[in-house]
């Protein structure tokens, strides 16, 4: 169980992240990650230098974050184990929902944070500190996730990737899922950090659906691998009807 000096915080901090991800594709597969534990208001993350390798969740309450903290402190996630604590302050987005008459100050929501829970300024720095802040105040402050906003996010799509045919419904569990509804920016990626938390776990395939969605919208499927039927069952009655977005349930059955 993971244990923090600071006071417990609806914001956590997550340090040791892999420097290499994509910003956008790292907040997607932290929100799937984390979401199973409690509603994400807020995802910070940046690729700035004072940043890098850092981030922060902030739940609507601390349970929720007590819970995600305990379940992935030491997680591998991108080949790296997860660092996880409570942040030393309140996000802005928490401070806005507790007082709506509050003013979040100029300084960049992501640079207060770390200068309080991450790398400390070197002596002399508040001039830097203060022109980086300016510059990430653009891109990093109090923004939300993508995957909750109600447009659609452009993907870069392999040409080569025609729709698939559906693979056909059985009743009896068996070691073979098949999700379908997903959202345009669901991966690989995406899917395996959601159940990769389920034992068995082996891949996932994610494809094309061959239909649009009742609303007229391209979509994916996937087809999800596990050891056994057993451990598979386990993880369709987690995730099946799973929120991924906004007006978006994923639907899980047998194949």
């Amino acid at each position: 169980m993971a244990s923090s000096s600071n006071q417990p915080n609806t914001t956590l901090y997550l340090n040791n992240l892999n420097d290499k991800v994509n910003k956008d594709e790292l907040k997607t597969q932290l929100f799937a990650l984390f979401t199973t534990y409690g509603k994400i208001i807020d995802i910070i993350a940046s690729k700035s230098q004072k940043m890098r390798g850092q981030a922060f969740l902030v739940f609507t309450d601390l349970a929720g974050a007590t819970s995600a903290m305990r379940a992935c402190e030491g997680m591998m996630f991108y080949d790296k184990p997860l660092h996880i604590d409570y942040a030393k302050s309140k996000s802005y987005a928490t401070l806005t929902r507790e007082d709506p008459n509050f003013v979040p100050p100029t300084a960049a929501n992501a640079s207060a944070l770390v200068a309080q829970n991450g790398k400390r300024p070197r002596d002399g720095d508040a001039g830097d500190l203060e022109r980086q802040s300016k510059r990430e105040k653009a891109d990093d402050s109090d923004e939300e996730m993508e995957i909750d906003d109600d447009e659609e996010t452009p993907q870069k799509t392999d040409s080569s990737a025609a729709p698939s045919d559906v693979p056909a419904q059985v009743q009896q569990p068996s070691s073979r899922l098949l999700c379908t509804n997903l959202p345009q920016e669901v991966t690989d990626d995406v899917l395996s950090v959601l159940f990769q938390q389920y034992k068995g776990f082996q891949k996932t395939h994610v494809t094309w659906s061959p239909a649009l969605n009742p609303a007229g919208i391209r979509v994916k499927m996937a087809q999800v691998l596990f050891e056994s039927s057993e451990l598979a069952t386990t993880a369709r009655e987690a995730l099946n009807n799973f929120t991924l977005k906004k007006g978006w349930q994923m639907s899980v059955v047998y194949i």
